[in-house]
Parts: C-alpha cells; sequence; structure tokens
C-alpha cells in the first residue's frame, strides 16, 4: 500500500510511457461545462497572446534590421567581424602557438632532410659520372 502512495506523491518529471498516457487521456469528461468554457476562454486568450507576440517579435526584428542598416552593418561585415575575431582567439591559444611551434620546428628538421637527401642524391650522380 505505501509503494502506490509513493508512485502518487512523486515529483520527477513525466517519461515517455507516462505522458502518452497523460496525452491520450480524456478529461473531458471530468469537468463541468462551466469549467470547459472557462478553459475554452483561456485557450482562445493564450492563442490571441502567441499571436500579438509573433506580431511584436517580428516588428522588433524589423527595426533591429533597419538599425544594422543605418550603421552600415549587414551579415557579411558581422561574419567577416566574427571570422576575424575568432581567428585571433585561436592564433593567441597555447594550443595554437604550441602545435605552431611544433610544425615549424617539425618543417625546419623536413627542409634538413631534404636537403641532406637532395645532396646525396647529387653526390651519387657525380661519383656516377666519374667512373
Amino acid at each position: 500500500m505505501e509503494a502506490q502512495a509513493q508512485g502518487l506523491l512523486e515529483t520527477e518529471p513525466l517519461q515517455g510511457r507516462d505522458e502518452d498516457a497523460v496525452a491520450s487521456a480524456d478529461f473531458s469528461s471530468m469537468l463541468s461545462e462551466e469549467e470547459k468554457e472557462e478553459l475554452k476562454a483561456e485557450l482562445v486568450q493564450l492563442e490571441d497572446e502567441i499571436t500579438t507576440l509573433r506580431q511584436v517579435l517580428s516588428a522588433k526584428e524589423r527595426h533591429l534590421v533597419e538599425i544594422k542598416q543605418k550603421l552600415g552593418m549587414n551579415l557579411m561585415n558581422e561574419l567577416k567581424q566574427n571570422f576575424s575575431k575568432s581567428w585571433h582567439d585561436v592564433q593567441t591559444s597555447t594550443a595554437y602557438k604550441k602545435t605552431h611551434e611544433t610544425l615549424s620546428h617539425a618543417g625546419q628538421k623536413a627542409t634538413a632532410a631534404f636537403s641532406n637527401v637532395g645532396t646525396a642524391i647529387s653526390k651519387k650522380f657525380g661519383d656516377m659520372r666519374r667512373k
């Protein structure tokens, strides 16, 4: 009996099956006509408020675009600024500096190795010509 009471008092959010059960439940038979009418009125009011909020948001977005245009800001400029800032942040990061240092050192070693190989090949060709 205590386990059943515990289940009714759970504070955890609903999970998959529980949500499906609640969504498919028909509570309309449990409501009085007055409660149904109140809920319908509340639903209409919420829908109207959502519509109004969408209109306000749309007007604010248009105003934002106008201000950006007046300031000479456009999407391309913003992307360039964001890219420049991000690239600067990458270049000043410790990881980038260490990687750059390591690759630079590796490049110098590779250059020296290729130079040595080139010298050795030239020497071999020189020796072959003399014979």
